[in-house]
Parts: C-alpha cells; structure tokens; sequence
C-alpha cells in the first residue's frame, strides 16, 4: 500500500459510483490485543460483502483521511484512513493505521464480492 494521494483515490472512488458494488468495512482499536490490558476498553465494526450502489463518494481531511460514500438511504463513512491500493483483482482497498503501524480502520470497495 502507498501512502494516501487524495486525487488518486477520489478519481477510484468515482469509478466504482453508481454501480453495484461489495463493501468491507472493518474498525478495531485492539480487540485482538485486548487480554493484554482487561481495563482496557476495546470496540471494533466489521462489515464484509456488503452489496450496495452509492451514488457518489469523497475523501475529505489533512490525514488521516475520510472517505463517505452517499447512498440513497444513508452513508457509509470511514474515518482514520492513511493508506490505499488498487490490487491485482482491481479493488480499490483503503486502510488506516496507527503510530505503531497496527491496522485501525479499512474500507475497500470491490465489484466482485471479497472471499
């Protein structure tokens, strides 16, 4: 993954606009990591083939960026991201991570569904 170019990412994000598309959506701030510290609160989202069509997205911020993607019901929005690519199956894939390069957000966008 390379650092976030918010033009990239935004003419990617247009791409995949109003179209049928599967959606992963995942927030974790240690639930894995968790049973290291039992006073430490952990919380996390996770979402995986979503099928949804929005209508348009935007990446947004200074970084760590946000990216909303409008749909006719609602929004899904991710927050904290840093990272993207686009890889070999031509999914566009976002990621944030923290200052210790641990995974905190993703949100990807494929036209096939993700297995």
């Amino acid at each position: 993954m390379e650092p976030i170019v918010t033009t990239k990412v935004q003419g990617h994000i247009n791409d995949f606009a109003r179209q049928e598309v599967y959606i992963h959506l995942e927030t974790t701030n240690g639930a894995y990591a968790s049973h290291f510290n039992e006073e430490f609160f952990s919380a996390g989202a996770y979402i995986r083939n979503a099928k949804v069509r929005y209508q348009h997205g935007k990446i947004v911020g200074e970084g760590p960026y946000r990216v909303g993607l409008k749909l006719d019901i609602g929004w899904i929005y991710a927050e904290g991201l840093t990272h993207f690519e686009i890889d070999e199956a031509g999914r566009l894939l976002m990621a944030g991570h923290d200052f210790d390069g641990k995974l905190a957000v993703a949100l990807e966008i494929s036209s096939k569904p993700f297995e």
